[in-house]
């Protein structure tokens, strides 16, 4: 059996890929009937963060991203209606006519934030075969029963064999007091037993023929058939929401020892939440903000638009595993820093080498590298990174104001490690200003020509034409710096 861990505390001493070289990574994604929301982004970054990691460290990585577009039902696993079938029925359109829009619509959020795309990203209802089979294993082992065409875990049967609750740390006491009732539940033994293949009502539009009945597979059983499919009986690593680990993760590990013997997964890792006032963010309890919104700003808890960058940086600047509170206040905190950082990048590569040796006053690079690489090493500490990388900016700016002196070797290393540390494996995209877009480049180039009629006013010893574009630029808040090159501006 194969030993859980809920974190890869110190990386490089707890992490032992079963497979030299080799890492397999299961992550579950998006049910899409709705745009991505604040809390689709989190896991996303979080587990691409990883992704981009493990193959800075020299790992060949089969990352597996699922697409849930059948089976994941309202209320749970269970019973009510499937989310795709319902919103189809309310929207007179077919269920993959939903999906395809929603992953379409997914794709393009991902890439705003630069999401790498995964290596494998698999449908549930591509695999609906599979999915009969890995269920019809668990039935030959015992594990399982059918009920009136549905088919149920037996959970207590299963729990005299195998550690029921392992990952969540719950019994079945627990699982009991917890289980609301609902519609349905006489067809199981137990209220705890969940579901691994639905029969499907007459009005339900999404089934397909099965050994039991005309139906659909629980949502728990394409996470074990698709992981198990596509990274082997043993695997790597398993990701997902904190949300997740019960009864998904929970019921996942129960589905795979039923089938197989043993457990599939060898380190299960879980994001934390995003909460607004200290709720969690989600469709459930409608107080969520889509992506879309975040980009256009047109959401009453939003002062202003946000670029996907800030979001991105906004996810990063917090440990994975520790609760982030939205606020509009705490994303224009985290502008002002991601802006910093485009700022001390772009003097980054304006700034000339030296004297053979350095002389930078006010800040070091000494050891740079090395105190980024062991915050990734621990626990991929992204605050300790970003707060490494902004330590620099001090030496970067000494530099730039011309203050000190930086040999070309350690100009050479202080660059490698910014764009391995803040764009490779951050997936910060620096060099963007703003928003990236056309409207702000425009506007960027507007305020440069500005600035460039203001500084030949200047040469012209033209002082009131320099002084009435400085001053009217500062009262629309505008912060400019004279440099020796020319000018600096900030918003």
């Amino acid at each position: 059996m194969l030993e859980i861990y809920n974190s890869l505390t110190r990386f490089k001493e707890t992490f032992k890929p079963l497979h030299e070289g080799h890492v397999g990574m299961y992550v579950c994604g998006p049910t899409v009937y709705g745009d991505a929301h604040l809390g689709h982004a989190r896991p996303a970054i979080t587990f691409d963060l990883l992704y981009r990691y493990l193959q800075y460290l020299g790992y060949k990585v089969r990352y597996v991203r699922n697409i849930t577009d059948v089976g994941h039902l309202e209320h749970d696993a269970d019973e009510g209606e499937d989310k795709i079938a319902k919103k189809a029925r309310l929207e007179q359109l077919e269920p993959m006519e939903v999906v395809q829009y929603y992953t379409n619509r997914y794709h393009r959020d991902m890439a705003a934030l630069n999401v790498l795309p995964p290596s494998i990203e698999p449908h549930a209802s591509g695999h609906i075969i599979e999915q009969i089979a890995f269920v019809q294993k668990i039935l030959d082992k015992g594990y399982a029963y059918v009920s009136n065409g549905s088919v149920y875990m037996d959970v207590e049967k299963y729990a005299k064999d195998f550690p029921y609750g392992k990952l969540s740390g719950r019994n079945l006491n627990d699982i009991v007091t917890e289980t609301r009732e609902l519609d349905g539940q006489e067809e199981k033994k137990h209220s705890y037993d969940f579901a691994l293949w639905k029969k499907a009502a007459p009005e339900h539009i999404m089934h397909w023929p099965s050994p039991w009945s005309e139906g659909f597979p629980g949502w728990h059983m394409e996470c074990s058939t698709m992981g198990t499919k596509y990274l082997g009986e043993r695997f790597d690593i398993h990701g997902g929401g904190l949300d997740l680990i019960f009864p998904h993760h929970e019921a996942e590990i129960a589905q795979s020892c039923a089938a197989l013997g043993h457990e599939t997964v060898h380190y299960w890792m879980h994001n934390n939440m995003i909460t607004i006032a200290g709720k969690k963010m989600g469709k459930s309890y409608n107080n969520f903000i889509t992506l879309e919104q975040f980009f256009k700003g047109e959401h009453p808890l939003l002062s202003k638009p946000f670029g996907p960058m800030v979001i991105r940086f906004f996810i990063l600047q917090a440990h994975y595993r520790s609760t982030v509170d939205f606020s509009s206040e705490a994303l224009e905190a985290a502008e002002k820093g991601l802006q910093r950082m485009q700022e001390a990048y772009a003097r980054l590569q304006k700034i000339q080498a030296g004297k053979e040796t350095s002389a930078i006053i006010g800040g070091s690079i000494d050891g740079l590298r090395q105190r980024c690489t062991e915050a990734m090493d621990d626990d991929l500490n992204t605050p300790f990174v970003i707060a490494a990388l902004f330590d620099s900016t001090r030496a970067i700016n000494t530099v730039h104001d011309g203050k000190g002196t930086i040999s070309e070797a350690d100009l050479n290393e202080l660059r490698e490690v910014w764009k391995t540390f803040a764009i490779d494996i951050l997936g910060l995209r620096l060099e963007e200003q703003g928003s990236g877009d056309e409207k702000m480049k425009a506007f960027n180039g507007a305020i440069d020509l500005l600035l460039g009629i203001r500084l030949q006013a200047k040469q012209n010893k033209d002082w009131a034409t320099s002084d009435k574009i400085r001053n009217e630029l500062t009262a629309l808040g505008f912060q400019i710096k004279d440099t020796k090159d020319g000018f600096e501006w900030s918003i």
